[in-house]
């Protein structure tokens, strides 16, 4: 819901991307928090952050729900330090969880049925609250968001028009939240079909200028759809705090690994459609209702089945557009380091699969939405999945 506090890149780390034409990146992440036995979801937030140490609490803030925590990593060049952080940010909450008598948990949404979550006592969400009334139902939506450095407002905006062909496969990538209230819902990502009904979620629309965005961000605001500009949920937008683009339609993800794969590929992605737009390469036209179609199935069927190939607008299998995307941005994954890291992550991926797809891996072998919360408890703290 971005509430995040500003986070100051570090003065010399940005003359060195500066110089060398490379791209920062940052990345935060929304978790749940259950009860320690029982897999339903609890009013924690202020027992743990009771329990954080005074180093961290920085970098971790309040999220819509009383039942939700988020954390950011700083800006990083090194995918690396972009691990490390996120690991020990992890790490860090899932202890002051435990010693406030719950556990973290790296999931979309809500898996189990449980009581009624308020929002957290600030104004500004119980005036969210009173506008847009019950629009976050159960426990909260917990996400991933991408930042990318970008050397300005004017590129930043036509890079989002760029990127707009490119996110239903990131998406799909991240799915994360199958199940809901304690069943399956058929969708990968159930968290992204209830977000769906907030007023400003959607793709960005094509922009031709920033005055342009400036000027959607001031009508919407006008229209009563937003009560500021941190309630812009576009699927990628221009960060309000920081000189990024921000990709955030996806589930918060299981694993570091998972986290920093997409924080890899985003970046890559960025950098590689910086190029161009220096170019002048045109952006895609692409219809707003194939790209919501193809949104749409990647909450379906998240990497695990199908997507729309932009390119042709026909249906192919969800991982060979991932491939597809992994080759196109090859070259920036390379300059930047990432190429062999994100080669063994992007491995990691179609072994273990996604989110969703582990979660009924487990309930396919017997196990229970208990034990689904349980296992996914485990590798928010950073165990390894099963080989």
């Amino acid at each position: 819901m971005d509430n995040s506090d500003s986070i100051v890149i570090d003065p010399e780390l940005a003359e060195r991307a500066e110089s060398d034409d490379l791209h920062t990146l940052g990345v935060e992440e929304e978790y749940l928090l259950v009860d320690a036995v029982e897999p339903r979801a609890v009013e924690a937030v202020e027992e743990v952050f009771d329990q954080l140490p005074a180093e961290t609490r920085d970098s971790v803030q309040h999220e819509f729900m009383r039942s939700q925590i988020e954390v950011a990593s700083p800006p990083q060049l090194e995918l690396d330090a972009l691990a490390k952080a996120l690991r020990e940010l992890r790490a860090t909450v899932a202890d002051a969880a435990e010693a406030a008598g719950a556990r973290l948990l790296a999931i979309g949404t809500g898996p189990a049925i449980g009581g009624q979550i308020r929002v957290v006592d600030n104004p500004r969400y119980h005036r969210m609250r009173e506008r847009f009334g019950d629009l976050s139902p159960g426990a909260g939506m917990c996400g991933t968001h991408v930042h990318v450095s970008i050397p300005d407002d004017e590129t930043g905006v036509q890079v989002l028009n760029h990127l707009r062909p490119w996110l239903p496969i990131f998406q799909a990538a991240t799915v994360n939240s199958p199940l809901f209230k304690g069943r399956d819902t058929s969708y990968a990502s159930w968290r992204f079909m209830l977000w769906e009904r907030w007023p400003t979620v959607g793709p960005a629309p094509y922009l031709r200028s920033f005055q342009d965005y400036e000027t959607m961000i001031a009508d919407l605001e006008a229209s009563g759809a937003m009560l500021d500009e941190g309630m812009l949920y576009w699927y990628a937008r221009l960060s309000a705090r920081y000189p990024t683009v921000e990709i955030r339609m996806g589930d918060v993800m299981p694993t570091t690994d998972d986290a920093v794969l997409l924080a890899a590929l985003a970046r890559a992605l960025v950098a590689t459609l910086v190029k161009e737009v220096r170019a002048g390469v045109p952006a895609p036209d692409v219809p707003h209702p194939l790209l919501m179609a193809a949104h749409w199935r990647a909450a379906h069927d998240g990497l695990e089945g199908l997507n729309i190939d932009m390119a042709t607008r026909e249906p192919r299998p969800a991982w060979k557009l991932m491939r597809q995307l992994f080759d196109y941005v090859r070259p920036e994954l390379e300059r930047h380091g990432d190429l062999e890291t994100a080669t063994t992550l992007m491995g990691r991926l179609r072994t273990h699969g996604t989110g969703a797809a582990r979660q009924r891996a487990i309930l396919a072998q017997g196990g229970s939405v208990a034990d689904v919360v349980d296992r996914f408890a485990r590798l928010t703290r950073g165990e390894r999945p099963e080989k």
